[in-house]
């Protein structure tokens, strides 16, 4: 977390860049969205509702058969591996321009016992995974009562 420094100029001395540099936490990377310093991990929302477990995970731009989607010993597993080549030549002008890109992902969630692991749906749409995953009859919670004491 920054502190907030008063500062008597509006011209940076040494001294401010000395305060600042020591202030501030390099080594602090708690609240850090690893996007920002060019990581392509996606950002995932986690649900539970009654009856299910939900996963959506932003990932605009691809499409459906780009992902991969697995479960194994109670571990949801989503990733997704996606090459790009794109070629442009001029015979006329001895030209030729080669640009690829490579984007991958991997993402994992531990998955409680309750899950039923033959009920799991996912669908694309709109640039969000969504993964539902149904829970077992007797892993449902319980309804919560007040018994009235006579």
């Amino acid at each position: 977390m920054e502190t907030l420094v008063k500062r008597n100029s509006s011209l940076p001395t040494l001294n401010t860049f000395f305060d600042d540099f020591f202030t501030k936490d390099v080594f602090d990377w708690s609240d850090k969205n690893f996007a920002t310093i060019g990581s392509n991990l996606p950002s995932v929302n986690l649900k539970e509702t009654d009856n299910t477990l939900q996963v959506d995970l932003a990932a605009p731009g691809m499409k459906k058969e780009d992902f991969k989607v697995e479960i194994e010993n109670n571990m949801l597993m989503i990733s997704s591996e996606k090459e790009e080549t794109k070629e442009e030549s001029r015979k006329k002008d001895n030209y030729l321009r080669k640009e690829f890109s490579y984007q991958s992902f991997f993402r994992s969630f531990n998955l409680p016992e309750y899950i039923d692991e033959n009920k799991i749906e996912a669908s694309y749409k709109d640039g969000i995974l969504h993964v539902e995953i149904a829970k077992k009859d007797n892993g449902k919670k319980k309804m919560h009562k007040t018994i009235a004491i006579k």
